[in-house]
């Protein structure tokens, strides 16, 4: 929605008729308006310019398909049998690994759940390894290479995983290695289903991102889980989206509100085979799971840094920044200040007659003035 009185388009910027006109102004100097006037007129046509030039939060949201390759005489047919081999041959036993995983889990996962009800100790640690194995099917089917650096993370009360966020295979390729407890938006479909059956099992917390009374549960939620010595470790996305895994946008704090143990995590995939973003708006988890399960391979790194703990006088929010920083360059991301959400929402009515108001009385009294 543009905040300018008319669109883009309309103004002709052709530079031998802005020459032109500004030698007739510099021959009548009682010209009303120049055209330098105008483009001072207010710093919104700067802002709204250098966002039509470089609309940096546009660009977190979308995928960047690598330059074709398969462009002559040469290539071509590589690329052809390169298309046969992942459709005809790997996509077909990546369905039969991945079926096969799920028989063995369904199989397992349900007669514990339902006959060791009076065990929950025995229970819990059963289904644990559980969606560790299916989370590591996961990632067979997809080819995965992953390469984990730094020490295995262990349960130990007051403390929380942080990671950057650019799929929903983000919390696969972590769940294969350790059981974490997720927050995560609650999804419909099978994927809603899985949420509300097998990870439930592992004391994940679902939230509804419409609905603004979820926030105080989850929160209340997140307080309890941080506390209990059993409870697998928490793991949080504090960006709350998917970004494209070029840059990082800002960590929402209630991860850093919690009076805990922070555990930054930087998960950096390898664009070389496949793009690892999963853009929800444009394509259903399905569809990027398809995606995945046709391409070559699934490329990333994980480092589990340093943990950081709330310094003297830093606020939750500068914590944040501080943990971003860490991630950021851990992973070779490039930082924005701009919020997740904004993805979902659209700016106000108010809000943008508000600013036009305010546009048009500065223009009116810069036209008096002349």
């Amino acid at each position: 929605m543009s905040l300018l009185p008319y669109s883009t388009s309309e103004v002709d910027l052709d530079r031998p008729i802005i020459d032109e006109y500004l030698a007739e102004s510099t021959q009548e100097p009682q010209k009303t308006l120049l055209l330098r006037d105008l483009l001072d007129i207010s710093s919104s046509l700067t802002e709204a310019a250098g966002a039509i030039v470089d609309d940096s939060f546009t660009r977190c949201f979308k995928s960047n398909p690598p330059e074709p390759w398969n462009w002559n005489v040469y290539l071509f047919p590589l690329w052809c049998l390169g298309v046969v081999i992942r459709y005809c041959f790997l996509f077909p036993l990546r369905v039969v690994i991945l079926a096969a995983g799920w028989i063995i889990m369904l199989s397992s996962f349900i007669p514990v759940h339902f006959l060791l009800k009076g065990h929950d100790k025995w229970r819990r640690s059963i289904e644990r390894k559980l969606v560790e194995f299916i989370c590591s099917i996961f990632v067979a089917s997809w080819t995965g290479v992953v390469k984990y650096h730094g020490p295995r993370p262990c349960r130990r009360p007051k403390q929380v995983f942080v990671a950057n966020h650019t799929s929903m295979i983000d919390f696969i390729i972590l769940e294969q290695m350790t059981a974490f407890a997720v927050i995560m938006q609650k999804h419909p479909g099978w994927v809603g289903l899985l949420q509300s059956t097998i990870l439930e099992s592992v004391g994940c917390i679902w939230f509804n991102r419409s609905e603004a009374k979820d926030r105080e549960i989850v929160a209340n939620k997140l307080r309890d889980h941080v506390q209990g010595v059993d409870n697998n470790p928490l793991l949080i996305f504090p960006e709350g989206t998917c970004v494209n895994n070029h840059y990082t946008v800002m960590f929402k704090k209630g991860a850093f509100e919690l009076s805990c143990t922070v555990c930054p995590v930087a998960i950096k995939y390898n664009k070389i085979f496949v793009d690892a973003f999963w853009n929800s708006k444009k394509q259903s988890f399905t569809r990027h799971l398809l995606q995945l399960m046709t391409s070559w391979a699934v490329v990333c790194d994980v480092w589990y840094l340093e943990p950081q703990n709330l310094k003297p006088g830093e606020t939750p929010i500068e914590f944040a920044e501080r943990v971003r920083d860490i991630i950021s360059v851990r992973a070779g991301l490039k930082k924005v200040p701009w919020d997740g959400y904004l993805k979902y929402s659209r700016p106000s009515p108010k809000l943008t007659d508000l600013k036009q108001k305010v546009f048009a009385e500065f223009v009116l009294q810069r036209l008096e003035e002349k």
